[in-house]
């Protein structure tokens, strides 16, 4: 039983967490609810406000009209009274009666014309205990006759009746059915031949009651009213203006989808006619840039192509030559030197040509967005190793120690030819800016997504520089000499290579601390990327001096996991317009102590 109560309990409450968010995604969204309910709101707190100053005044006023006209009925009654108790002494025997007729007297003949707005009342007569003008001694009893409901006159009255005064006083009376009503007493001595009479006049004020019940369901109807008049009126005013900030966002999105010929409906003259032209011009402007921009594109790409195209043919025609006058100048290098450094250069030149030739091409099938993807599963360690190897030589040359952690196994649906091209030139470029120092590759895997990370302890990046790495033809040191001959198109071919597979290329980079490469890629393709196994920014120091040369499952330092505080101040610059936390729980803290540059498409910063 306490089972299906608990979940009852959670049906229950998670059914009202649903009308909750949906009241709150409706309220975000809407703006005509917003402006009513803020109308209603404001409107119900004003006729609040009235209808209790309103109720206030009213009752002031019956309560004072009432307490005139009671006044004056007191004041007939006392002389009455007076008249024709003037020969009665209170004190002799008898007097009860006489009081008894006096009294039935006074409220069967009527109050005359004078005051009728008094209404119906009740008269106490008491026999006062004391002489007229001596100070009470017995408090407020009395012990004389009296004729009446002398029970409804309240002690704290009385006083001041023996000795002497007019007193009034608002009180709760019982009825016959029980329920107290409210009454007004009035309160004054009457003089008779002997000591003072007391006499009291109840004014049941039932009328009153009765009236400002009515009063105060008219006030709240007509509030009713007013406010679902106010209602209706708020959401037909705000409807006039939602209605085409609504029209205009519609258009807007259309209009950013790629229709460019949406337009805005224009109606009169008024400031939401004028807000339409303005935007249709606007639109009209944008969408003609468009066109020229997509025309100069088209342009420029069916130019590149071209000249790639036409350019291979002589290409290689001069390459043939080239190779000729080598072989020839080789067989002669004893003899002719200059002749073979010559042709050396010029083949050398002539690789570097091809290969910008087919840079070209490829960032005109980027551009053009006709690049075509030939996805396969496969386990990225294997494209790690066929890209250390194509560097090699460069390796080699250089005396650097390429240092690979391949521990983990890291399949993927990807492209396998365009990510080879990116760690290839990633290599490339840790080998270039490395200064022979060690170069870390690591691979790592989880449920979502596999990534790969490079990172080298040369120059590094300065301050705003990762922001340009993957710029064309960009090169932080014009005058450094590079071993890999390269056109300065890898790095933008790169990243997009990685964005046509779904995943990020990121770098993060600090001056004489080195730069770090890293590549995410969902582990299947068309996946929508979170986080990356791997943390961007290295957390520890470079390794320990190591062989020159590729070394497989080396157990990479300095690309470790996170720090255990979580946080490392950096400075984020340049990059796409995804930002927020990385995976290994660092946080954006610019203007850090630690001076940083990180850019690339990626997860939120």
């Amino acid at each position: 039983m306490a089972e299906r109560l608990t979940g009852l309990r959670r049906r229950v409450e998670l059914a009202l967490a649903e009308r909750v968010g949906a009241l709150r995604v409706l309220w975000r969204r809407s703006m005509q609810l917003r402006v009513v309910l803020s109308t209603l709101a404001m409107s119900s707190v004003v006729v609040l406000v009235l209808g209790l100053v309103l109720q206030t005044q009213i009752a002031d006023r019956l309560l004072q009209g009432k307490q005139q006209a009671a006044l004056v009925q007191a004041d007939i009654s006392r002389g009455n009274l007076e008249r024709d108790l003037l020969r009665v002494d209170p004190d002799r025997d008898g007097t009860q009666a006489t009081l008894d007729e006096a009294l039935d007297r006074l409220t069967s003949s009527g109050s005359g014309a004078d005051a009728r707005d008094a209404g119906a009342f009740e008269a106490v007569l008491v026999a006062g205990t004391e002489p007229l003008g001596t100070a009470s001694t017995t408090g407020t009893g009395s012990t004389g006759p009296s004729s009446g409901p002398a029970d409804a006159v309240p002690p704290q009255l009385r006083d001041p009746v023996l000795k002497g005064f007019l007193a009034t006083k608002y009180v709760t009376v019982p009825s016959a059915g029980g329920a107290g009503v409210p009454a007004l007493i009035v309160g004054q001595p009457v003089r008779t031949a002997g000591r003072n009479l007391q006499l009291y006049l109840i004014f049941p004020l039932s009328a009153e009651q009765r009236t400002l019940a009515l009063i105060q369901s008219t006030l709240a109807l007509a509030g009713l009213a007013l406010l679902v008049l106010l209602a209706g009126i708020s959401s037909i005013v705000t409807r006039q203006v939602v209605r085409p900030v609504r029209q205009a966002a519609d258009v807007a999105e259309r209009f950013a989808d790629g229709h460019l010929d949406e337009r805005m409906p224009v109606y009169g003259d008024d400031e939401v006619a004028r807000l339409a032209e303005s935007y249709n011009e606007m639109a009209a402007s944008i969408q003609q840039q468009i066109h020229q921009l997509e025309e100069f594109g088209a342009l420029q790409r069916r130019f590149t192509s071209d000249v790639s195209h036409e350019l291979r043919t002589p290409l290689t025609t001069v390459r043939m030559a080239a190779e000729l006058l080598h072989d020839q100048a080789e067989e002669n290098k004893d003899t002719d030197a200059v002749a073979y450094r010559s042709s050396q250069l010029l083949v050398d030149e002539l690789d570097r040509f091809e290969s910008l030739l087919g840079d070209l091409l490829e960032i005109s099938r980027l551009d053009a967005g006709v690049a075509e993807l030939a996805i396969e599963r496969v386990d990225l360690r294997d494209i790690v190793r066929r890209a250390a190897e194509t560097v090699r030589h460069l390796v080699d040359d250089s005396a650097t120690p390429l240092l690979l952690d391949l521990t983990e196994p890291a399949e993927a649906e990807v492209d396998p030819r365009r990510v080879e091209r990116i760690l290839r030139n990633l290599l490339a470029n840790a080998v270039d800016h490395g200064e022979s120092r060690p170069v870390e590759v690591r691979v790592a895997a989880d449920e979502h997504a596999v990534a790969v990370v490079v990172r080298d302890h040369g120059v590094g990046l300065k301050p705003g520089e990762a922001g340009l790495v993957f710029n064309r033809f960009w090169r932080a040191d014009p005058s450094r000499q590079r071993r890999s001959g390269g056109t300065g198109l890898g790095l933008a071919i790169s990243l997009e290579d990685a964005r046509l597979q779904g995943g990020w290329l990121q770098a993060w980079g600090e001056t004489d601390h080195g730069a770090v490469f890293r590549l995410t890629l969902p582990r299947t393709a068309g996946e929508l990327l979170r986080t990356s196994p791997l943390p961007l920014i290295p957390v520890t120091a470079a390794p320990a001096d190591a062989e020159p040369g590729i070394r497989e499952d080396a157990v990479t330092t300095g690309t470790a996991l996170p720090p255990p505080t979580g946080e490392i101040p950096l400075t984020r610059t340049g990059g796409d317009d995804e930002a927020g936390a990385d995976d290994d729980g660092s946080a954006d803290a610019p203007g850090g102590d630690r001076p940083g540059a990180v850019s690339g498409r990626g997860e939120a910063w």
